[in-house]
C-alpha cells in the first residue's frame, strides 16, 4: 500500500473534520453543555482547557441537583426510604466504574477526592507495607506533581531512594526505558499513562509486563488519558488505576482509585473515623473491609453520583467517535500552529491525546495567554505541575491548548488567528 504524501493526509484528515454529519453531531453535542454557548470579553468562548478540567453536560449538571432535591441523605447508616436511595445510588456509581474499567469486583473501587487524593492514600499505605530503607521507588520526568511529590516524600521518610526514567527528545518514554532503570531494591513504579504537559501516551500493558516479571508494583496515573480512550484494568493488569471525575467531564472533588482486591486487603486505612469500621471498643477497633475500609467520613456523594452520570454519557457518546474526532482536532491544531513563526511544540510523540504545549521564541507564555483570553480563547499557561518537564526543556513554562470531542475545527482555527494577533500585538 502506498502512503499519502502528508498534503493529502491533511487534506483527508480536515475533509473529515468538515463532514457534514460529523458537524450536525457535534453541534448536537456542543447545545448539551451549557457553558459553551458563554461569551468571554465579548466573545463567544473557545475552551481549550480540558486538560485541566473538561466542562460538564447538562445531564450531569442536573443529576447532581436531582440528588439534593430528591435523594439527599447519608449513606451506608439509615433504615429510611431517602438513606436506602441515597446508598443505591452511591453503589450503583461503583458499579458503573467497575464495569467502566472492566475491573473484577466493585470492592476494587475505592471513591476519593481525585487522583490526588489516590495517590496520596496510595503511598501512605504502600510506604507502610511495601517500602523499607534503601529500596527504590520508579517515576518519571514526566509526571504530574500529583505523581512525584507523594512518592519522593515517600523515598525521604523512609530513606529509601528515589530513582526516575527519562523521556527522550520526543517527549517519549520507552518500555526498555523502564526496563534499564530496574535493580532488584526495585518495589514500586509510578507512571503517568499521559502526559499532561507532552501528550504523550505511555505503553502501560507492557511496562507492566516488565515489572510483574520482576515482582515490581504498578501505579498508573490515568487522570489524563481516561477521558480520550477506553481502558480496561484487567487487560493492563496494572496492581493500582487512579484518575478524576473532573477531567471525565464530572464534577470536581470525586475521584478514583481502582486496586487489586489482593493488595487492597493488604493496605492500611489511610484515614479512621465513621463509616470505615467494623466494630469500635475503647481500647481497640476492628476495620471494615475494602471499600469502606477507605471511605472515612460522609462521602461526596452527589459527586459520585454525577461521576457515574458523566460515565454514562461518554459511553452514550462512544470512544471511537471520540477518539476519531479528537485524532483529526489534535492533526489540524498541530499543521496549523506549526506554520506560526517561532513557535516550538513542546512533545512530539506521534502518540498522544489531544494537547498541544507550545512556545514562541522570544515570547513570554502568560502574555500570550492573557491576549488568547481577551479573544475568548482559554488556553492554559505556567509549568502545569510538571516543573521537572520545564527544567528537561530549559523553558519557565509553555501556553496548552487541550481538545475534548465538543471542540471544533472552526475553534482550531480560531486559535490559530488569535495566536498570529497576539504575536502581532507583542511584537
Amino acid at each position: 500500500m502506498h502512503t499519502l504524501p502528508n498534503v493529502f493526509k491533511f487534506f483527508r484528515m480536515h475533509e473529515t473534520l468538515k463532514n457534514t454529519d460529523t458537524i450536525r453531531r457535534i453541534h448536537e453535542i456542543r447545545d448539551e453543555f451549557p457553558i459553551l454557548r458563554e461569551m468571554v470579553n465579548g466573545e463567544p468562548l473557545v475552551y481549550l482547557d480540558s486538560a485541566a478540567t473538561a466542562q460538564k453536560p447538562e445531564v450531569v449538571i442536573s443529576s447532581i441537583a436531582n440528588y439534593y432535591r430528591q435523594s439527599n441523605s447519608n449513606v451506608h447508616r439509615g433504615v429510611h426510604s431517602l438513606s436506602q436511595t441515597a446508598t443505591a445510588l452511591y453503589e450503583d456509581a461503583r458499579t458503573t466504574v467497575k464495569e467502566f474499567i472492566n475491573a473484577r469486583y466493585a470492592e476494587e473501587i475505592i471513591f476519593t477526592k481525585g487522583t490526588t487524593d489516590s495517590i496520596n492514600l496510595l503511598a501512605h499505605g504502600l510506604g507502610k507495607i511495601l517500602i523499607d530503607q534503601g529500596d527504590e521507588i520508579l517515576t518519571t520526568e514526566m509526571e504530574h506533581h500529583s505523581n512525584f511529590v507523594p512518592w519522593q516524600a515517600l523515598a525521604l521518610e523512609k530513606k529509601a531512594t528515589l530513582k526516575i526514567i527519562r523521556f527522550d527528545d520526543k517527549g517519549e518514554i520507552k518500555p526498555s526505558d523502564v526496563e534499564s532503570m530496574i535493580s532488584e531494591k526495585t518495589r514500586l513504579l509510578a507512571i503517568t499513562h499521559a502526559s499532561n504537559t507532552l501528550g504523550s501516551i505511555n505503553d502501560i500493558k507492557e511496562i507492566v509486563n516488565i515489572c510483574h516479571a520482576k515482582n515490581i508494583l504498578v501505579v498508573v496515573d490515568g487522570a489524563q488519558y481516561i477521558p480520550h480512550a477506553q481502558i480496561d484494568v484487567q487487560d493492563l493488569n496494572c496492581d493500582f488505576y487512579v484518575f478524576s471525575a473532573h477531567k471525565l467531564f464530572g464534577p470536581t472533588g470525586t475521584g478514583v482509585l481502582y486496586g487489586n482486591r489482593k493488595l487492597l486487603n493488604q493496605l492500611p486505612p489511610y484515614q479512621t473515623g465513621g463509616g470505615m469500621i467494623s466494630e469500635v471498643g475503647l481500647q481497640s477497633t476492628e476495620y471494615a473491609s475494602s471499600p469502606q475500609v477507605f471511605e472515612a467520613g460522609t462521602p461526596n456523594i452527589a459527586g459520585v453520583v454525577g461521576m457515574a452520570v458523566a460515565i454514562k454519557y461518554l459511553q452514550e457518546t462512544g470512544y471511537a467517535f471520540i477518539e476519531a474526532h479528537e485524532k483529526n482536532l489534535l492533526r489540524l491544531a498541530t499543521e496549523k500552529l506549526l506554520q506560526i513563526p517561532g513557535l516550538k511544540i513542546i512533545g512530539t510523540s506521534e502518540n498522544k491525546v489531544p494537547l498541544i504545549s507550545f512556545v514562541v521564541k522570544g515570547l513570554h507564555p502568560f502574555d500570550i495567554g492573557s491576549l488568547l483570553d481577551q479573544m475568548g480563547i482559554a488556553v492554559r499557561t505556567g509549568h502545569h505541575c510538571t516543573q521537572p518537564i520545564m527544567t528537561r526543556y530549559g523553558i519557565s513554562g509553555t501556553v496548552r491548548a487541550s481538545f475534548a470531542f465538543y471542540n471544533t475545527a472552526d475553534e482550531v482555527e480560531r486559535l490559530y488567528q488569535g495566536i498570529l494577533k497576539a504575536l502581532k500585538i507583542l511584537s
